[in-house]
C-alpha cells in the first residue's frame, strides 16, 4: 500500500530524488496525485480536464529514467496545447476544435520523463486577472472559498495552492503566472519572453508585439521553478523550436551566493499599494539587509505614461476589436463584463466618453510609433537601473486575493506586474507572509494616489483578506532568469529562517 497522503506532501526535489532511486514508482505517484486533484477540484473548481492519454504515457514511464522529471505529474493551463484537447482559453468560439499537436513545452516536459495529467482553469478570453468562463465556471482561491484564485493562470494556482499538483506550467502577460502565485501563496516565475518556446501555447489574439506574453513554471517553492526552467531548456526544446536561444539553465548563477545590490520600492506612485504589499516589502528588505545584500530605493519610469501610451494602446491598439470578435456565440462572463463593457458602447457614446477611452491606435504609423515609443521606454528603463547600479529589484506583487467580480474593475493596479511584461524583465512571486488584523485596521484608512472610484474599488477588492498570502515580487534584467531565480531563493531562505525562528 503507497501512503498518499505522504506522497503529496513531498516537495518536488524530495520527489524527484524518491523517484530516480527507486523507493517511489511512478504509478504510485501518478495515483496519488490523481486522487489530491479529483478531490481538490470539488472544493475549489480548478481544472477542465483529465489527460486521459496520461495513463498511457504512465505505461511506458519507466523507459525515461534520466529524465530530470521523471515519474512527476505536470498540470498545464488549458490554453497549452496537448493533442486532442481544446485550448479554449475559455470562449465559446475556440471549443470543439481539439489541436494536432502537443505544443513544444508539453513534449519536453515527456521528453524529460514528467506525465501532463490535467488541463487547469482561466478566464474568458485570457486578457484579465480573475479565473472564470461561461463554459468551467469560477475558480476559487484555497485559502478562503469567497476569494478568488487570481489569474489569468488561476487553475494552475488554486490547484497547486489546494496541494493537487506538484508543478505546473502557466503563461503571463500582465501577471497571469504572478497573480495567481500571489492570491494563492505559491511560487510563479515569468521567464524573459523568448527564453522558453511559445509554439503551441494560444493566446486569445496573436500579432500584438507590445507587451510580450511569457509562459513559465508555478510550484510550492523557488527549487521546483528551477528544477522546471533546468528540464525545459534543453537540446530537445532546441532543437523542436530553433526561434529559441540555445542558453542552457547556468545552475553555477542560481547557486552563487554573493551579496547582491537590491533596488526595491513600496509604492509605484500610480496605486497606492495594500497594507499587506507594502509591508511584505519593509518586511523582506530588512531580512535582506541583515543577510548582508545592499538595498538601494528605486522608483519606475514615469508609470502614468507607461500605462496608457504603452501598456494600455500596446494590448489593445485596435480598440479591443479581436477581443470583441473572439466573444461572439455566447455571454460575456461576469469577471469580465466591467472590463470590456465600454467597448460595446455606440460610436456616439464612445465619441461623447474619449476623455476615457483614449483613442488607441488608429493607423500603422501611429503603430509603429507606438512600437518605437516602448523600445525607448525599455532602453530608459535599463539606463536607469544601470545608474542606481543594481542586480535586481524586489516590488510589491497585487494582493491579498480579492473578493468575486473585482478583477475586471481594478485594472489599472496591473502597472505592478505588466510594466514587467512591457520591459520583459524575468519576474517571478515568493509568498513571504500573511495578512494580519493590523493590515485590515489599516485598510480601513486606505485613500489611495488619486482617492478616486478606482482606488475606493481596490480597498473593497481586498478587504477581508486576514489570513490569506502575502507576497513579494523578484525583478532582474532581460535574459538574467537565473539570477531572478536566485534572488527568489534567497527570499524564501531568509523567509524559513525566520519562522524556524
Amino acid at each position: 500500500m503507497t501512503d498518499s497522503a505522504h506522497i503529496v506532501t513531498l516537495s518536488l526535489s524530495e520527489l524527484t530524488k524518491q523517484l530516480k532511486e527507486g523507493l517511489l514508482s511512478p504509478e504510485d505517484v501518478f495515483y496519488s496525485y490523481m486522487e489530491k486533484t479529483l478531490d481538490v477540484n470539488k472544493k475549489l473548481n480548478c481544472c477542465t480536464g483529465i489527460l486521459l492519454e496520461s495513463f498511457d504515457q504512465l505505461k511506458t514511464a519507466s523507459s525515461i529514467k534520466e529524465g530530470l522529471l521523471y515519474g512527476v505529474p505536470v498540470s498545464i493551463k488549458e490554453n497549452i496545447a496537448y493533442k486532442n484537447h481544446d485550448s479554449s482559453c475559455g470562449v465559446i468560439i475556440n471549443l470543439d476544435q481539439p489541436v494536432e499537436k502537443d505544443s513544444v513545452l508539453v513534449e519536453v516536459l515527456k521528453r524529460q520523463g514528467a506525465i501532463p495529467f490535467v488541463k487547469t482553469n482561466l478566464p474568458q478570453g485570457l486578457l484579465n486577472y480573475d479565473c472564470s468562463n461561461p463554459i468551467y465556471g469560477q475558480t476559487v482561491n484555497p485559502h478562503n472559498l469567497q476569494k478568488t484564485s487570481g489569474g489569468s493562470s488561476g487553475g494552475e494556482g488554486s490547484l497547486i495552492g489546494g496541494g493537487g499538483s506538484v508543478l505546473g506550467l502557466g503563461s503571463d502577460i500582465g501577471g497571469s503566472i504572478r497573480i495567481p502565485a500571489s492570491f494563492c501563496g505559491i511560487a510563479g516565475f515569468k521567464p524573459t519572453a523568448g527564453r522558453l518556446s511559445s509554439q503551441g501555447i494560444r493566446p486569445i489574439y496573436r500579432g500584438q508585439k507590445s507587451v510580450l506574453s511569457s509562459s513559465g513554471p508555478m510550484a510550492r517553492d523557488v527549487d521546483s521553478l528551477a528544477l522546471c526552467m533546468q528540464a525545459l531548456l534543453c537540446d530537445h526544446m532546441f532543437s523542436l523550436d530553433p526561434t529559441v536561444p540555445p542558453l542552457p539553465f547556468n545552475t553555477q548563477i542560481y547557486q552563487s551566493s554573493k551579496p547582491l545590490r537590491i533596488g526595491y520600492l513600496e509604492n509605484d506612485g500610480y496605486v497606492q499599494p495594500s497594507p499587506s504589499m507594502a509591508r511584505g516589502i519593509r518586511e523582506v528588505k530588512a531580512l535582506l539587509e541583515q543577510a548582508g545584500h545592499t538595498l538601494v530605493p528605486y522608483s519606475p519610469l514615469n508609470i502614468s505614461h507607461a500605462a496608457h501610451e504603452l501598456m494600455i494602446k500596446g494590448v489593445l491598439a485596435d480598440g479591443a476589436t479581436t477581443l470583441l470578435q473572439k466573444l461572439v456565440g455566447g455571454p460575456v462572463d461576469p469577471c469580465l463584463r466591467s472590463q470590456v463593457l465600454p467597448y460595446y458602447f455606440p460610436k456616439w457614446l464612445k465619441k461623447t466618453l474619449s476623455f476615457l477611452l483614449k483613442p488607441l491606435v488608429r493607423s500603422i504609423p501611429d503603430l509603429w510609433k507606438q512600437h518605437a515609443a516602448v523600445e525607448d521606454y525599455i532602453s530608459e528603463t535599463i539606463a536607469h537601473w544601470r545608474r542606481c547600479d543594481i542586480d535586481v529589484l524586489l516590488c510589491p506583487v497585487i494582493g491579498p486575493a480579492y473578493n468575486f467580480l473585482y478583477c475586471g474593475k481594478n485594472t489599472h493596479v496591473l502597472t505592478y506586474m505588466m510594466l514587467y511584461n512591457l520591459l520583459n524583465f524575468p519576474a517571478g512571486v515568493v509568498p513571504v507572509s500573511t495578512v494580519t488584523a493590523e493590515d485590515e485596521e489599516e485598510l480601513k484608512h486606505y485613500k489611495g494616489v488619486y482617492q478616486d472610484l478606482m482606488d475606493k474599488s481596490f480597498k473593497q477588492a481586498v478587504s477581508g483578506g486576514e489570513g490569506l498570502p502575502v507576497a513579494v515580487q523578484c525583478v532582474a534584467l532581460p535574459w538574467q532568469d537565473e539570477l531572478c531565480l536566485r534572488f527568489m531563493k534567497e527570499v524564501e531562505q531568509l523567509i524559513k529562517q525566520r519562522t524556524s525562528n
